[in-house]
C-alpha cells in the first residue's frame, strides 16, 4: 500500500469513527467529523486591506484549488493554451505539498477547471471542460468517473466551478469560457446545475457567464458569481438540495471562484482586480486581499484550515506564455473545506 493510500485509509477511519460516535451521542455527523470548530468566531481578517505572499509562479493558468486533508496537500488545475482544430485547453491536476514546498502532477490531461474534495474524502470532483462534463478522480488511483455528461441530452458548455453538499448533491456552473470551437448545445444560455443521485437539474439559465459557486457551512445558502453581470447571487437551499428564488447578495465586477469560512463569510476572487473580496453573511464588505493580477480562485487549507490559498497571475498571449502563481495568507477564521 502506498503512503498516500495509507494516509487516506487512516483519514477515512477517523471519519467513520466520528460518524459512529455521532450516532451514539446524538450529535451531528458533520460536527463529529470536525469540518469546523465550535464558534463564535471573531473578525476573519487581521486588517481590512491585506496582501498575500507568493509561493511560486511560472504556471500558465492556475484554477480550482481545493485542500486534501488526508494528505495535507493542495490540489489545483493548471490550464494550457487551446490546441487542435477545436482549440480546447488541456489541463493537469497538480498537487502542492506545503511541508516540502513541492509541486507534482497528480493527473495528467485531466481537462479540469474547478475542483472540490468529495464529502467522504476519497475523490476530487472536477468541472471538466475537456469533455464538457462533471467528473470525479479517485484520490488514490487517479481513475476518472463521469458524474454528469449532459442535460436533457445536450452537452454542457464548459463546466467551470463546483461544490458539494452534505447529502452528496453537487452544484456546478456552466459558462462557455472553455467551450472553444465546439458547437453550442445550450441555445446560447449559460447555466447553474445540480446533480443528485445522477439526476441533473437546472437551477438557473438566466445568469450570463456564472462562475464561482459556494455553499454556506449550514448548507442552507448557495452563492453564485455572475462573471458578466457584476453580481453575486444567493439561493435558499432546501433539505433535499433543491433551491428557491434567487436574490442579489453583492455587486462586484468580474467575479471568479470563491469559498466560505466557518463563520459563513464569503471570499470572492475578482479576475479584473487581482483581489479577493470578503463579505459577511449579511453582504457587508469586510475587506480585500490582494494577490498579483487576475485572481481566479481561492481555497482554505493547512492543518487548522486558516491558510487561504489564492491562484492569480497573467494570462498567456500565446504559446503558453502565461505566468500564474499560487499565493497564501494566514487568516483568523478556519475555512469550510467543501
Amino acid at each position: 500500500m502506498s503512503i498516500r493510500a495509507r494516509q487516506r485509509k487512516i483519514a477515512m477511519a477517523t471519519i467513520i469513527l466520528g460518524i459512529v460516535s455521532a450516532s451514539v451521542t446524538g450529535t451531528s455527523a458533520a460536527a463529529a467529523e470536525g469540518p469546523c470548530p465550535d464558534g463564535p468566531f471573531g473578525t476573519p481578517l487581521p486588517s481590512p486591506n491585506l496582501t498575500a505572499a507568493k509561493i511560486k509562479d511560472g504556471f500558465n493558468f492556475l484554477e480550482g484549488p481545493t485542500w486534501d486533508a488526508a494528505t495535507q496537500t493542495l490540489l489545483l488545475s493548471n490550464m494550457y493554451d487551446g490546441t487542435g482544430p477545436q482549440n480546447v485547453q488541456p489541463s493537469d491536476i497538480l498537487r502542492y505539498s506545503p511541508s516540502t514546498g513541492t509541486f507534482t502532477t497528480f493527473v495528467k490531461n485531466a481537462g479540469s477547471n474547478g475542483l472540490a474534495i468529495s464529502r467522504d474524502g476519497t475523490s476530487v470532483l472536477a468541472a471538466t471542460h475537456d469533455q464538457r462534463s462533471l467528473s470525479s478522480y479517485d484520490l488514490t488511483t487517479g481513475q476518472r468517473t463521469t458524474i454528469a455528461a449532459t442535460y436533457q441530452g445536450r452537452l454542457f458548455n464548459s463546466p467551470n466551478d463546483v461544490t458539494v453538499a452534505a447529502n452528496g448533491t453537487v452544484y456546478f456552473t456552466d459558462p462557455n469560457f472553455q467551450r472553444a470551437n465546439r458547437p453550442d448545445e445550450m441555445s446560447g444560455r449559460t447555466g447553474v446545475f445540480r446533480v443528485t443521485n445522477g439526476v441533473v437539474t437546472l437551477i438557473d439559465d438566466t445568469i450570463r457567464q456564472p462562475n464561482g459557486i459556494e455553499l454556506s457551512p449550514d448548507g442552507k445558502t448557495l452563492y453564485v458569481g455572475g462573471n458578466a453581470t457584476g453580481k453575486i447571487y444567493r439561493y435558499p437551499v432546501d433539505a433535499d438540495g433543491s433551491t428557491g428564488q434567487r436574490s442579489d447578495f453583492a455587486s462586484l465586477d468580474g467575479t471568479d471562484g470563491g469559498t466560505v469560512d466557518c463563520a459563513g463569510n464569503l471570499y470572492q476572487a475578482t479576475y479584473n482586480s487581482g483581489k479577493v473580496h470578503v463579505y459577511s453573511p449579511a453582504g457587508e464588505l469586510l475587506g480585500t486581499i490582494s494577490a498579483g493580477r487576475n485572481a481566479t480562485n481561492v481555497a482554505f487549507g493547512g492543518p487548522d484550515r486558516k491558510t487561504l490559498y489564492i491562484t492569480s497571475g497573467t494570462a498567456s498571449t500565446g504559446g503558453n506564455t502565461g505566468n500564474f502563481g499560487l499565493y497564501s495568507i494566514r487568516l483568523n477564521v478556519p475555512g469550510w473545506p467543501y
